[in-house]
């Protein structure tokens, strides 16, 4: 039997596959087409203190090879998540993950106290990396000493296990990768989405109403594996891989790289079984290589 656990921080995933936040809702949308719990984990849709309504419609455009999205962590709160949502996902047979997000420090650090009293959620992943809001977002995750302060007062306050979403949108990853890991993040996801546009040439005008959105899909991919790459050769701690992941493939280039688990996004808009799908590719290419552990395969191209 191949073994596909891995170990992220103090938390422990019964395969190295997740899905993405924002492309996932809740896990139970996905409920009609396989069981949920088989993924190593699933990362919720975008929570914040307050209901947030989104950016006004248009707020997806299809571009080649990928899509852009400007929906603005629409989601109805924290209270609304705690009393509705959580008794649901609460009973998925895997790790349940809360994507944080907020407009200033004090919003993010609320959030996190608040999840502490879910006992469920082993792991947030903190957000400070969103291409598509007015505040917050990529404030954070492009300005390295705004960074550090948002990570090192979560820390203060979370006491699991903490993933910081990186923003492919800088100079250089690799500073705000040691960042995290010297304020004590127990792993780094990247990339988010790339800053984008597209317009509309037969309305004249831009495709989505904000003018810039987040471009994902398989159009990002090579960048999202150079990036997971130097990452891993920069820091200690776990790196997630995130980015135009479409099949098994994608997802092994990414584990060879250095990534200890991946996300799936775009892919589960396309085909609902993608997650499933590319956990059976890794676990046979595993068997045909006649391999018997998948982390034997993390990081071997930096051997």
């Amino acid at each position: 039997m191949v073994k596909l656990d891995v170990t992220i921080g103090a938390m422990k995933l019964k395969n190295p596959v997740m899905s993405a936040s924002g492309t996932f809702g809740y896990g139970s949308e996905f409920d009609d087409f396989f069981d949920v719990s088989l993924l190593g984990g699933i990362i919720l849709k975008g929570t914040t203190m307050e209901a947030r309504e989104g950016n006004p419609y248009p707020r997806m455009a299809e571009t080649p090879s990928g899509m852009l999205n400007a929906v603005g962590l629409q989601n109805k709160g924290i209270d609304y998540f705690e009393t509705n949502i959580y008794p649901v996902v609460s009973a998925y047979d895997t790790n349940v993950i809360m994507n944080v997000n907020g407009s200033s420090i004090n919003d993010y650090v609320a959030l996190s106290e608040r999840i502490v009293r879910l006992e469920k959620i082993p792991a947030i992943e903190l957000n400070i990396s969103c291409p598509n809001v007015k505040q917050g977002g990529m404030i954070f995750g492009t300005n390295p000493a705004s960074a550090r302060e948002v990570i090192r007062a979560v820390r203060s306050v979370w006491p699991r296990v903490l993933i910081v979403k990186l923003s492919p949108n800088v100079t250089s990853i690799t500073d705000f990768a040691r960042i995290a890991e010297e304020e004590g993040a127990d792993a780094i996801s990247l990339i988010n989405t790339l800053l984008g546009m597209a317009i509309d040439v037969n309305m004249m005008k831009p495709s989505l109403s904000t003018v810039t959105g987040g471009l994902s899909g398989p159009a990002v991919r090579p960048v999202a594996l150079r990036m997971v790459w130097q990452t891993a050769n920069a820091v200690k701690i776990p790196v997630i891989g995130i980015g135009g992941i479409m099949t098994a493939e994608d997802a092994l280039q990414f584990l060879l790289a250095g990534a200890a688990a991946i996300q799936i996004g775009t892919a589960s808009f396309i085909h609902p079984e993608s997650t499933v799908k590319i956990i059976e590719g890794i676990k046979k290419y595993l068997e045909d290589k006649r391999f018997l552990d998948v982390k034997e395969i993390i990081g071997w191209i930096n051997r």
